[in-house]
């Protein structure tokens, strides 16, 4: 995820400069030639100043780097961006109808607190750069900085985005907004600046035991893994909703409002997904196919596994593709494509196998499955990484299994102390619960005082 434009040059800019090469030692030992007469060889003299290049060919190709770089990057972000909107979908198909505002609230209103937090805050601790400078330092080689923070934050939105649909249907507003702003703001870019800014030199350490730093190129542990285990204990500190499991083990069944919504909201993110992994390169030179098609073959892998191990279940379906997608962000830049299938198809029997057990035997109340779709499988990811990035398995190589494990069990560990703390702090003082009228009127009506269908159920 690291980016230094410094010494880059362009592939344009290498074949461009090979050619010249060629073009004058040609010319040159032809006007060696016995046979070449005083005229013919004034002519070669004139071609080859011609053929010089211009003194300001460089910084022409490197205008033009900057602006190709910058573009790239911004598309990136835009694609990201739209996964909100998936996040969005995805949460307002599954809760139930009188949740469905406030799902679409939660995920735009997290998103601006994301922003700020990150710009004045995050983003400094994580790769110790602010914007505090006048506009014009900042749109130094086309705002690339600026891009750049963009599309990082993309990155740290989806962490409030991710724990948003484990805590639906119950949770207050604006206590979770103050946890999306220390979480996002203080406690993602500490894992952030170790993985991706080699802060601290724990990747130092890493590389100097086992020979390879934790490797994570687009955010199977940083992000997912990190938002699904900052979501664990959230859920288990608010509790399941009213009259979802009794006393006498019965376990009230609360289907997906809307399958339509569920199904769109896992098509955006998909498709969204392109642009999280492959835009990871964060420059145009290191662009790699490899990673869109080792995205395809794992999004194809969870979905069959899903659909398969959930026996044709349109929710463990349409969520076996995230799945996929989630563990192969670590290692999308290393795997063969058949590894990219198989950790992608582990991925989706793990989430709904999870996902089973997490609700119906260990009776926790995560709604859309955040702990076991990032959480485990973005665990399974980092680790994954480790395994099918090793040249024996037909990856690139250059990776450890042990660093995997360690940079894995940290993130893992950090998420849960640093969530624990938060959600923790805010229970013991304003609360994190509506109260069980406002959670039997539904979220949409106790903190919007609108529900998502008003003119039907006026009429009704």
């Amino acid at each position: 995820m690291r980016c230094d434009l410094t010494g880059q040059r362009t592939n344009i800019e290498r074949i461009a400069s090979d050619a010249d090469n060629r073009h004058c030692t040609n010319l040159n030992r032809h006007a060696q030639s016995p046979r070449c007469s005083d005229a013919e060889c004034a002519n070669l003299a004139r071609n080859l100043q011609i053929r010089r290049p211009f003194p300001n060919d460089r910084s022409i190709m490197q205008a033009l780097q900057s602006g190709t770089d910058t573009l790239f990057l911004l598309l990136g972000a835009a694609m990201v961006l739209a996964m909100h909107a998936g996040f969005a979908f995805l949460e307002l198909g599954t809760v139930r109808r009188e949740n469905q505002v406030n799902a679409l609230m939660k995920i735009l209103v997290d998103f601006a607190v994301s922003t700020l937090a990150y710009f004045f805050i995050g983003y400094n601790i994580a790769y110790g750069v602010q914007f505090m400078h006048s506009a014009d330092i900042l749109a130094e080689h086309n705002g690339y900085a600026l891009v750049r923070f963009f599309f990082l934050l993309t990155f740290a939105a989806a962490i409030p985005a991710i724990v948003s649909g484990g805590i639906a249907e119950r949770s207050k507003f604006n206590p979770q907004l103050f946890a999306t702003c220390v979480i996002v703001g203080f406690i993602y870019p500490l894992l952030e600046g170790v993985a991706w800014n080699d802060r601290f030199g724990i990747q130092g350490w890493l590389t100097h035991v086992f020979g390879a730093p934790f490797h994570d190129f687009a955010g199977s542990v940083v992000v997912h893994a990190f938002g699904g285990w900052v979501a664990l204990p959230a859920v288990l500190l608010l509790g399941p909703r009213h009259g979802r499991y009794h006393k006498d083990g019965r376990i009230a069944a609360h289907p997906p409002s809307s399958i339509p919504f569920l199904a769109l909201g896992a098509w955006v993110l998909a498709v969204g997904w392109f642009g999280f992994n492959v835009m990871s390169a964060q420059t145009v030179d290191k662009i790699s196919g490899l990673v869109a098609v080792n995205s395809l073959m794992a999004m194809v892998g969870g979905t069959l596994a899903a659909w398969f191990a959930g026996r044709n279940d349109p929710g463990f379906t349409y969520n076996g593709p995230l799945a996929g997608l989630v563990a192969v962000c670590a290692g999308s830049d290393l795997m063969h494509p058949l590894g990219a299938l198989i950790a992608g198809a582990v991925a989706g029997v793990l989430f709904v196998q999870m996902f089973t057990c997490v609700q119906n035997r260990w009776r926790i109340d995560d709604v859309l499955g955040v702990w076991p779709l990032h959480g485990m499988c973005g665990a399974w990811g980092g680790i994954a990484a480790g395994i099918f990035g090793q040249k024996a398995f037909g990856g690139i190589g250059g990776v450890s299994i042990w660093s995997q494990v360690i940079g894995t069990v940290g993130a893992v560990a950090l998420a849960l102390a640093g969530s624990a703390a938060v959600y923790g702090a805010i229970k013991l003082t304003v609360g994190l619960r509506l109260d069980r009228e406002e959670e039997f009127n539904g979220a949409d009506l106790a903190i919007h005082r609108i529900s998502s269908t008003p003119d039907r159920e006026m009429a009704g």
